[in-house]
């Protein structure tokens, strides 16, 4: 509905955005691995599959066998997972948001803090995603993408700058000056649409419930990790 460009909300804190350009890099990096002949299998191990995580958890034994090339512990997954994308176009969208979102976040809370927050937001998005499929046919569907992580920097942008203008392109062309809250509010909106209307034979399912873990993360941490000065809601913005 609306693409980000540019948000009129300058850095108060910290001089630059180190920890968001350097996760940006590393998803951009990884994807360029991916396109180069990463085979499938690689991916694979590195992505969460709601089924093997809970086996794991649950039983407390070894995952079934699978096509995994990598051997990598389902627990490492919540993490891993969150650098692989399936496309440009999944990559892109993430890293936009993140780019126009993330810096004001981290001058939030800090970039050591930031960076605990953002890896928080996708593990918890990845653990909902997995609880809510368990028993449906996407739990033997490999979850990968920072979608999870970067709903949980929309949710914290929400909380702290909702008066904020951005510069957005709406239906990809015509530019557009308009609030955080309504730039962001309808991302939210659209999630939990999403997530209540079933993907009756989609061959690409989006893992709709890890936004919705990632967003929920991301509004409960937002008031632990912001500093004590830092107001939410732009409150005392003129």
């Amino acid at each position: 509905m609306f693409i980000p460009m540019q948000d009129d909300n300058p850095l108060k804190v910290i001089h630059f955005q180190f920890v968001t350009v350097a996760l940006i890099a590393i998803n951009v990096a990884v994807y360029a691995f991916e396109v180069m002949g990463m085979d499938q299998g690689v991916i694979t191990s590195f992505a969460v599959r709601p089924a093997e995580l809970f086996l794991v958890n649950v039983v407390g034994g070894v995952a079934p066998v699978t096509d995994d090339l990598v051997a990598v512990p389902e627990a490492y997954t919540l993490v891993s997972y969150m650098f692989f994308h399936g496309d440009v176009w999944h990559l892109l969208g993430n890293m936009v948001f993140l780019w126009v979102f993330g810096d004001n976040v981290e001058d939030a809370v800090g970039h050591l803090k930031f960076l605990v927050f953002y890896l928080a937001c996708g593990v918890f998005a990845a653990l909902v995603h997995a609880y809510m499929v368990a028993d449906s046919a996407m739990a033997g569907v490999p979850l990968i993408g920072a979608s999870g992580a970067v709903a949980g920097v929309i949710a914290a942008y929400l909380m702290l700058h909702p008066r904020v203008r951005v510069w957005v392109l709406a239906l990809k062309v015509i530019p557009l000056q308009i609030s955080a809250a309504i730039v962001l509010g309808l991302w939210v909106i659209t999630q939990v649409v999403m997530v209540l209307a079933p993907q009756i034979g989609d061959p690409n399912p989006v893992a709709w419930w890890a936004h919705i873990g990632g967003l929920a993360a991301g509004a409960f941490l937002i008031l632990l990790f912001k500093r004590p000065d830092v107001p939410l809601f732009d409150r005392g913005l003129a």
